[in-house]
């Protein structure tokens, strides 16, 4: 069985995203073993400058790093990447007997990823040219990656 990584800066705290990505959690546990980890998000002034956003973004990828199994497919989400349909998404989980031992997506805090952390992942994705919550974002991606799967089961969930 696939093992899928969400790593992720910030912890939930609200209850009805902690409530939305445990559905997810929950439906995803048929098709992976699905592994959430939060990576504590440094605490910033309220008006942090950029080399105070720069250092903070510096130790959540270090965080991130080592946290990253070996033998991983890594998916960075980032206002950069490439926009991808929900079939596109499907091609990205490995099929049985693949090389890969883990897919990885990661997530940052309110600041993003660090540069050098998009740069090594081995897919940069966008969600939307939009603006959304890091918190909304891990309820989209989970949603994502479990319609993923339904695609490729052939399933009529996604339509």
């Amino acid at each position: 069985m696939l093992s899928v990584y969400l790593i992720c800066v910030g912890k939930l705290k609200e209850k009805f995203y902690k409530d939305a990505c445990a559905e997810y959690v929950k439906r995803l546990s048929s098709y992976c073993k699905l592994t959430v980890v939060e990576i504590p998000e440094v605490k910033l002034s309220k008006s942090p400058t950029l080399g105070e956003i720069a250092n903070a973004l510096d130790k959540e990828g270090d965080a991130i790093r080592i946290k990253i199994p070996p033998s991983s497919r890594v998916v960075a989400l980032c206002v950069e990447g490439r926009m991808r349909s929900s079939e596109e998404m499907a091609h990205m989980i490995p099929s049985q007997g693949s090389q890969d031992k883990h897919l990885v997506f990661l997530i940052g805090g309110s600041y993003g990823l660090h540069p050098s952390v998009k740069a090594e992942a081995h897919i940069q994705l966008s969600m939307s040219p939009m603006t959304f919550p890091h918190h909304l974002a891990r309820v989209m991606l989970l949603e994502q990656i479990y319609r993923a799967f339904k695609i490729n089961e052939g399933s009529s969930y996604h339509k």
